[in-house]
């Protein structure tokens, strides 16, 4: 599913780091050699329909990298 980040995301926390990244061998073949960590915030985004709403965002981060692979978990508000 495609969706654009409208504004900051909030809250964020990291869920996991070095080993307790799953995919870390995936990340590291694909974007580089780096300390990833894998993150969660809450977000507003624009879905391809246009609507707007309030969801829990999960993203894989690395310094020199950024952020990578976003992952709508839940939606937040009541629309």
């Amino acid at each position: 599913m495609r969706f654009e980040i409208v504004g900051a995301i909030e809250e964020v926390e990291t869920i996991a780091t070095g080993t307790g990244v799953k995919i870390r061998k995936f990340l590291q073949k694909t974007y580089g050699r780096a300390r990833w960590r894998k993150r969660k915030g809450i977000a507003t985004i624009r879905l391809p329909n246009g609507k707007l709403r309030r969801v829990e965002l999960h993203w894989y981060e690395a310094h020199g990298v950024g952020k990578r692979d976003f992952k709508i978990k839940t939606y937040v508000d009541q629309s």
